[in-house]
């Protein structure tokens, strides 16, 4: 076991930037490339949530969060979510054991980290059985509440480009995701580096660097971390700046929104902010980490109108739009304090 005994908080945030850099190091002698993706996935972990990654077929995502699994020490089942999957299979089933009395046998989502793997591809009713366990971090069976083991993450998985035989996710189910994360192809040289490290069938096995211990310490740890005021109020101001029809709405919001992000987007944002600021050498987050979180935040939790789409305005170019216009807030905030 790790010796978390620090002097203060100030040595155990540079104890955990410099796990930090090892994680990525050794994410790193596998996954090429993709440096911004691994960075949001060790985000949403340390913040104590969830990721949904949207990409393309072979862009690794499920060898990301295989290699990631391998690195922490932690217990790790994949889900493959297909149209005749129930929710027994994932959560679990009671059957009667030898004494005819009935025993609970717990399903794959009994385990730290859940990848849930192309997660569109099963019906609304299977999705549901996702959501109290991503909230409450427990699942119900006949009247009895079963507790998921901690640390415990869904990092999932989804197809954009096909449609055929998938189920949208649905607004709930997609608000208990912290990121949305868009995978991109990768550059011409990290692709070279692919085809080179990976047609000769040999892959190389990261070595473990956080315990179980550690991951638990260090979400405690980043609660702590202060957060002044100005920067709670801008991740709030930029939340209700997306809600059409409301006083605060942004007038993109009133043109090309039918509906704006609750509540939870203005939690996630400070939280993903906070983490974002440890992770950058920082010891508080300021609003440049509000924004530098809010695109995968809000990406997932705001719907375009009919007008957006016949006008060919994006998600980020409204989310860009809403922080562009923040900033005159930010400025105002700075000359009343003064």
């Amino acid at each position: 076991m790790a010796d978390l005994n620090f002097k203060d908080d100030v040595e155990a945030i540079e104890a955990f930037v410099e796990k930090y850099a090892q994680l990525r190091q050794e994410i790193g002698k596998v996954i090429v490339g993709q440096d911004e993706i691994i960075k949001n996935i060790l985000m949403v972990m340390f913040s104590r949530s969830h990721a949904l990654l949207i990409g393309v077929p072979g862009l690794a995502k499920t060898l990301m969060i295989t290699t990631i699994a391998k690195t922490i020490s932690l217990t790790y089942n994949r889900i493959q979510f297909t149209p005749d999957l129930m929710p027994s299979d994932i959560m679990g089933t009671e059957i009667l054991d030898e004494s005819r009395k009935f025993k609970f046998v717990k399903g794959p989502i009994f385990a730290n980290i859940v990848l849930a793997d192309e997660i569109n591809r099963t019906p609304p009713k299977t999705q549901s059985a996702l959501l109290e366990a991503m909230q409450e971090r427990s699942v119900s069976m006949n009247g009895v509440t079963y507790q998921l083991p901690e640390p415990f993450f869904v990092l999932a998985t989804q197809n954009p480009i096909e449609q055929e035989g998938t189920y949208p996710l649905p607004e709930a189910q997609q608000d208990r995701f912290m990121f949305n994360i868009q995978l991109d192809y990768p550059e011409f040289d990290d692709e070279v580096q692919i085809v080179k490290s990976t047609i000769h069938g040999k892959m190389v096995e990261p070595n473990q660097v956080l315990s179980m211990e550690e991951i638990i310490f260090y979400q405690k740890l980043l609660q702590k971390i202060p957060i002044a005021d100005n920067v709670y109020q801008y991740a709030v101001n930029l939340a209700t700046m997306t809600r059409p029809n409301t006083p605060k709405a942004h007038p993109w919001a009133n043109d090309y929104l039918a509906w704006g992000a609750g509540p939870r987007a203005s939690q996630f944002l400070i939280i993903g902010a906070r983490t974002h600021a440890i992770l950058s050498g920082k010891y508080s987050p300021d609003i440049e980490d509000v924004r530098a979180v809010a695109i995968n935040i809000l990406r997932h939790r705001i719907i375009k109108n009919y007008k957006a789409e016949a006008e060919g305005i994006s998600i980020e170019d409204i989310i860009n739009t809403l922080m562009h216009a923040q900033s005159c807030f930010s400025k105002t905030y700075l000359l009343t304090m003064n």
